[in-house]
C-alpha cells in the first residue's frame, strides 16, 4: 500500500517539476510519468504499452470530436467577430448593471466555446475602450473579464478540461455536467464581477498611456454579425442535448432513433459547428477556420489522451481497498478532488493538466468517497474544476496574458487577478460543499 501511494506521489512530483522547471511539453511529461509509474509498479513493458495505448485511445474516442467541434466553433466566432457581437449584445441587454458585472457576463458567454486565453486577447481591446469611454478604472474591468472567462473554462463543456474529466470518470450524462457546471460557473462569475466592481470603486481612473484603436470597437469599419446569429452555435447544442433527455423517454415512436442521434453530444455540437459556419459566409473562410481549429485541437487531444494513458496505469492500483482502511480519508469526500487539483494547479500552472491528472487519480476512489453515481461524478468534476482555478499566478500562461494585455505590473496582477482566482476557488468550494451536502440528504 505505502509503496503504491509513494509511487503516485513521485509521479505527481515529476509532473510538477517536468512542466515547471524542466519546461517540457505536457505530452512528454505525462507520457514519461505513465512509463515511470508502470516501471515502479513492476508492470511489464508490453503490458504497460498496451495500457497506455488503451487509455489514450479511449479518451480520444470518447471526446475527440467534441473537442474538435468546440474548437472550430470558437475559431469561427473569433474570425467572424462573433465574439465582439456577443460582447456588445450582452452590454446592450445588461446596461443597467454595474459595468464590471456586465463584463463578467461577457466572459461567461464567450468562454464556453472560446478558450479563456484566446478570449481575453480578443476582448482586452474592448475592455480598454469601455474603460476610456466610461472613465472606469481598467483594473476592475480586467479582473471582471479574467475571472468571468476563467470559471466556464474549468467547469463547462465543451472546454477540454471538463470533457477530459468526464471521460476519465466514465460520466455518461454530459448534459447534467453542463447544467450543473453552468450554474456554478455563473455564481462564480458574479463573485468575479463583485470583486471587479469593488476594485473599480477603490481605484482611481487614470488615462491609459497605451494606444487604443477605437476604430475597432466604436466607429467600426467592419460588419459585425447579429447577436442571435453569433449566439446560435452556443445555444443550439445545449438545447438539443436538453431535448434529448425527454426524447429518450419516447422510445415507441417511429423514427425516434434519428431524433435521439441528433441530441447526442457529438451530433449536437456538430450541428452547432454548422451554425458557426453561417458566420463565415465563404468556403475559403470556413476552410481556414477548420484548419485553425484542427491545429488548436490537436495538442489538446494529445495532452488529454496522455492523461487517459496515465489514468489507465493508475487504475491498476487497488487504491479503493487501501483507502477503505483510512476512515478519515473517505470522510473527506468532495474535498479530496479539490485539494489535489488545487495543489497541482498552484504548483505547475496549467488548469487543464491539473484537471486531467486529478480525475485520473480519483477515479478508483469514487466508490470510497461516495461519488460513483452520475451525480456524484458531476460533484467530483465540479470540485476538481474549482480546485484547478486556485490559484492563477506566475507559472500560469493565463496570468501573463491577463497582466500583459491589460498593462498591469506583476505586483498589481498578484493583488488583483491572482486574488480574484483564489476568491473564486474558495467560494466555489463552499457552493459545491453546500450542494453536495444537500444532495446527500436525499
Amino acid at each position: 500500500m505505502a509503496f503504491s501511494l509513494i509511487s503516485i506521489l513521485l509521479v505527481v512530483l515529476w509532473i510538477v517539476l517536468g512542466t515547471t522547471f524542466a519546461k517540457l511539453h505536457p505530452f512528454l511529461v505525462l507520457l514519461s510519468a505513465a512509463l515511470f509509474l508502470a516501471f515502479l509498479l513492476e508492470i511489464s513493458p508490453i503490458e504497460s504499452m498496451n495500457l497506455i495505448q488503451k487509455g489514450f485511445g479511449t479518451i480520444v474516442q470518447n471526446i475527440g470530436l467534441l473537442i474538435l467541434f468546440g474548437t472550430i466553433i470558437g475559431v469561427a466566432l473569433e474570425h467572424s467577430h462573433g465574439t465582439i457581437a456577443l460582447a456588445k449584445g450582452v452590454l446592450k441587454h445588461l446596461n443597467r448593471l454595474p459595468l464590471p458585472y456586465a463584463v463578467s457576463c461577457i466572459g461567461y458567454l464567450v468562454s464556453i466555446p472560446v478558450f479563456c486565453d484566446a478570449a481575453f486577447v480578443i476582448l482586452s481591446q474592448l475592455n480598454k475602450t469601455l474603460s476610456k469611454q466610461t472613465k472606469t478604472p481598467l483594473v476592475g474591468l480586467t479582473v471582471a473579464l479574467s475571472t468571468g472567462l476563467f470559471a466556464p473554462h474549468v467547469l463547462v463543456p465543451p472546454t477540454p478540461g471538463p470533457l477530459a474529466a468526464a471521460a476519465n470518470l466514465n460520466l455518461e450524462n454530459l448534459i447534467l455536467l453542463i447544467l450543473v457546471g453552468g450554474s456554478i460557473a455563473f455564481i462564480l462569475i458574479l463573485v468575479g464581477g463583485w470583486y471587479g466592481n469593488l476594485l473599480s470603486k477603490k481605484e482611481s481612473y487614470t488615462e491609459l498611456s497605451i494606444e487604443i484603436e477605437e476604430k475597432d470597437f466604436s466607429n467600426k469599419p467592419i460588419t459585425l454579425p447579429s447577436f442571435v446569429k453569433s449566439f446560435l452555435p452556443i445555444v443550439v447544442p445545449i438545447f438539443l442535448m436538453c431535448l434529448g433527455v425527454g426524447i429518450k423517454l419516447l422510445t415507441n415512436f417511429p423514427g425516434i432513433q434519428y431524433l435521439i442521434w441528433l441530441t447526442e453530444p457529438t451530433a449536437a455540437l456538430g450541428i452547432g459547428m454548422i451554425f458557426s459556419f453561417r458566420l463565415l459566409n465563404s468556403k475559403q473562410r470556413i476552410n481556414k477556420a477548420v484548419i485553425k481549429g484542427i491545429n488548436q485541437a490537436a495538442p489538446i487531444l494529445i495532452i488529454t489522451g496522455m492523461g487517459g494513458a496515465l489514468g489507465s496505469i493508475i487504475q491498476t492500483i487497488p487504491l479503493e481497498y487501501y483507502i477503505q482502511e483510512i476512515s478519515t480519508f473517505s470522510s473527506l469526500g468532495i474535498l479530496i478532488p479539490f485539494i489535489i487539483a488545487a495543489l497541482l494547479k498552484t504548483a505547475q500552472g496549467s488548469s487543464t493538466v491539473a484537471i486531467i491528472t486529478t480525475s485520473s487519480i480519483i477515479f478508483p476512489l469514487l466508490p470510497v468517497l461516495g461519488l460513483d453515481s452520475e451525480m456524484g461524478k458531476v460533484w467530483a468534476i465540479m470540485a476538481l474544476g474549482v480546485g484547478s482555478m486556485t490559484v492563477s499566478h506566475a507559472n500560469d500562461s493565463y496570468f501573463w496574458i491577463v497582466s500583459q494585455m491589460s498593462g498591469m505590473d506583476v505586483k498589481t496582477a498578484y493583488k488583483t487577478h491572482t486574488f480574484g482566482t483564489l476568491l473564486q476557488g474558495f467560494v466555489g468550494l463552499l457552493v459545491i460543499f453546500v450542494g453536495y451536502t444537500i444532495w446527500n440528504l436525499f
